[in-house]
């Protein structure tokens, strides 16, 4: 018997049976939705994360303040990063594009009788340079608003509707506590980075946020949540990043600890890909449990179906079909049940990812070694758990099959 004649004669036989069939493949659909859904879900994380991260900037190292038990030497100075820090790196690390300090905080500006909460930002010049943003309307801050603590504000775009609504808030006036600032500018849209919506921030000069608002001043400056730096290139990261490490040892007076963290958007990246590809394939390999759950009703619904079809079997076997024959008639059913099944199961992935990427930031994303893989697996879970009902039929006797009938 040739090949052709097993498939047509197993697809026979298979829709001959729908409802055993249908919840055979159930098992196999399942598990290959699953496995697909969850390499396809972790991919699209992956995508989102690395946009946000780029979102930050273009070649940005970001320092952050570190451990406060770093120990030092004598007359060391501060535990904190202060702007003077960033003042430092921009005179002495060469190449750089850019250095932004940044001191952060959260209040409610206020314009008239609307009232809105807001991150503040305190900043200089250089914020929209290293952080790759733009202004809409009017002007940024200049290093002039910073040297003389000006109580000007740009506002973020969907702060700027919040609280003007269409109407030119160029000029006008908000109130953040007791601190009346000039609106001088509207930044363009940005969006969401970590969960940071950057449409909905104040920008104010980092003088007066620490003097007029926040009112944290220490011994050694004025205090920053993160410095950002703009390094030349790509290539050239890692050397800044030495660099600035170096610098910052030195200004510190750091005998062991740091004090400070300084990151890249590689590091973020890299770390932040391990997490997400470790449950990504943790999930996958709990989802394709399904699948050995499904082989093992194959196995099962094949051993039923030798049991009741062995009148067929001697039949087959009286007029000259053969032990391989055999064999390879239900090995080709239980490969097609765990195929279709795959087929199937592979079609709910797609439209689940689909749908989830309409309702979620992750972008859709169907890989196709994903997809591969699923379907090869479920195809060889049908062979391997086939083989076994398939050598229980190859190996009845006609005689005892015809007579059992």
């Amino acid at each position: 018997m040739n090949i052709l004649e097993s498939v047509k004669m197993a697809v026979q036989t298979l829709v001959a049976n729908k409802m055993r069939t249908s919840l055979t493949m159930l098992g196999i659909i399942i598990g290959n939705a699953a496995t697909i859904a969850t390499i396809g879900i972790g991919e699209g994380a992956q995508k989102y994360i690395s946009g946000q991260i780029e979102s930050l900037g273009t070649n940005v190292l970001f320092v952050s303040p570190g451990s406060r038990e770093a120990r030092r030497l004598p007359g060391g100075t501060p535990q904190t990063l202060v702007v003077a820090d960033a003042e430092a790196i921009a005179a002495q690390v060469p190449n750089i594009q850019g250095v932004s300090p940044e001191l952060n905080g959260s209040e409610t500006v206020r314009y008239q009788n609307k009232n809105f909460s807001a991150l503040i930002f305190g900043t200089t010049p250089d914020f929209v340079k290293v952080r790759n943003f733009e202004v809409a309307e009017g002007r940024f801050i200049s290093d002039m608003d910073v040297q003389r603590q000006n109580q000007v504000v740009a506002l973020g775009a969907d702060l700027a509707t919040a609280l003007f609504g269409n109407a030119n808030p160029i000029g006008q006036k908000v109130r953040i506590k007791n601190v009346s600032l000039e609106v001088i500018g509207v930044m363009k849209p940005k969006g969401t980075s970590f969960g940071t919506n950057y449409d909905e921030t104040a920008l104010l000069p980092i003088t007066t946020m620490a003097n007029q608002i926040a009112g944290t001043r220490s011994p050694y400056g004025i205090p920053v949540s993160f410095i950002y730096i703009a390094a030349p290139s790509v290539s050239t990261m890692s050397v800044t990043k030495f660099q600035i490490e170096n610098l910052l040892r030195l200004r510190h007076q750091i005998v062991d600890e740091d004090d400070f963290t300084v990151r890249s958007q590689k590091d973020l990246l890299t770390t932040f890909n391990a997490i997400t590809g470790a449950l990504t394939l943790l999930l996958a390999a709990v989802a394709s449990i399904s699948l050995l759950v499904g082989g093992i009703g194959i196995t099962n619904i094949m051993l039923v179906a030798v049991t009741e079809r062995t009148k067929e079997i001697g039949l087959r076997k009286a007029i000259g079909a053969s032990q391989q024959d055999i064999l390879i008639q239900f090995i080709i059913e239980s490969a097609l049940l765990a195929i279709t099944g795959g087929l199937v199961g592979t079609g709910v992935a797609v439209g689940g990812i689909i749908l989830i990427a309409s309702f979620t930031p992750f972008q859709a994303g169907v890989s196709g070694g994903a997809v591969l893989l699923a379907t090869s697996f479920s195809g060889a879970t049908g062979l391997f758990f086939g083989i076994f009902p398939a050598k229980q039929a190859a190996k009845l006797d006609p005689i005892i099959a015809l007579r059992g009938s």
